[in-house]
């Protein structure tokens, strides 16, 4: 990178030489000796702050910007041939398009309109010459030059922080996703073991082992994720279905009973899709565990139509009228937090649907009192559906 600026600005100092010299040449052939001095003058001054434009854009403008203000006033007074010439356009050109480009949106458009007045003034006091022509120009291109690199990092900056977000997001789902679920079966196994404690001391070292064996596999998963922040080659596989085998059988060792129902074969899903799938019954596992300490039973349906998946999990728990609210899926209660969110993220960025809420009890009983909680993810299996 500085290789490349200090590359730039030989090339600027090369040709606004040219320019410069160029120019005095013809004015002392056309005008007669003398009158190149100010704009051999004023020129090298514009062009020198154009050279060390990058130690302060906004000051190095509004200098370059003042000098050739005076240039046009002074030729204009005195009857000299106008300004700003071609090398002093030049170095206008760089310090505007360089400060349209840089500086905070006030400063740049003042510098814009600086450089609009000195090419007005040019027109003005032109005395039949093309120079203001030049001038106009030098600034237009000066502008759209700017402008066009503004957007630029407008549009690399709104990226970055588009990228960073769902960067946030990620981590955010993995953890809540991952750990939590283990946090989760550690606390249910502590209650168990108070109670194993009181009423069943044979049964209390087994309910320690448990909690160790879980806390252990929190650790292990909080490693994994935090390996994959720290490795950038480190890519998380999928999560097949017998994922969700080895769910379930783990909440059934300490909570409610679970049944699991799965296609006959294991389909050939798209990896996204099975991903997704656990990640339900996983979240959805975790808050019955949370909020339905009351479920006697519990159940995972994963249903395979032609072009979609839908996936289902449902509890008996009954819980208090006062804990329900309204929100983005209904009727919920007090599961509806982070986790539901961030499912619910991943659903629709696959095209599919989700849906949380308490279930009402069979229409065959006149019980109209919501029992049980139900989360249903539908997901389509055309993986173009969602592009």
């Amino acid at each position: 990178m500085q290789l490349a600026r200090r590359a730039t600005d030989l090339a600027l100092l090369g040709v606004l030489a040219v320019l410069l010299g160029f120019s005095a040449y013809e004015l002392a052939r056309v005008w007669g000796s003398g009158y190149w001095v100010l704009d051999a003058v004023a020129g090298a001054v514009v062009g020198v702050v154009a050279l060390v434009r990058r130690r302060d854009r906004w000051r190095t403008a509004i200098a370059g910007l003042s000098v050739a203000a005076v240039a046009v006033v002074i030729a204009r007074v005195g009857g000299l041939p106008t300004e700003p010439g071609p090398g002093m356009a030049l170095a206008l050109a760089v310090l505007v398009g360089s400060g349209v480009a840089t500086l905070p949106r006030i400063q740049a458009i003042l510098i814009a309109a600086g450089g609009a007045v000195v090419s007005a003034g040019s027109m003005l006091s032109s005395q039949g010459s093309g120079v203001s022509v030049v001038n106009a120009t030098a600034w237009l291109i000066a502008m759209i030059a700017g402008a066009g690199l503004r957007w630029r990092d407008v549009r690399r900056t709104a990226t970055a922080n588009r990228i960073r977000q769902d960067e946030r997001l990620n981590l955010a789902r993995e953890l809540h996703d991952v750990v939590a679920h283990h946090i989760s079966g550690i606390v249910l196994q502590a209650q168990g073991a108070r109670i194993a404690g009181r009423r069943h001391p044979a049964e209390y070292d087994n309910s320690l082992a448990g909690i160790e064996s879980a806390g252990a596999e929190a650790l292990t998963a909080m490693r994994r994720v935090v390996g994959l922040l720290r490795d950038d080659d480190v890519v998380p596989g999928p999560v097949g279905l017998d994922h969700l085998r080895e769910l379930v059988e783990r909440f059934n060792a300490h909570g409610p009973k679970t049944t699991l129902q799965l296609p006959p074969d294991e389909p050939p899903w798209p990896p996204e899709v099975t991903t997704t799938i656990s990640r339900v019954v996983q979240e959805s596992l975790t808050n019955v565990a949370r909020h339905a300490p009351h479920a006697d039973t519990v159940t995972v349906k994963v249903l395979h139509a032609e072009d979609e998946v839908t996936v289902e999990i449902a509890d008996n728990a009954e819980p208090a009228p006062a804990r329900y609210q309204r929100s983005g899926f209904g009727l919920l209660d007090q599961r509806s937090g982070f986790g539901l969110l961030g499912i619910r993220e991943r659903v629709e960025a696959l095209g599919g649907t989700l849906s949380a809420g308490p279930r009402p009890t069979p229409p065959t009983t006149r019980d109209t009192t919501l029992h049980g909680w139900t989360v249903s993810a539908s997901l389509p299996l055309d993986r173009t559906s969602h592009r």
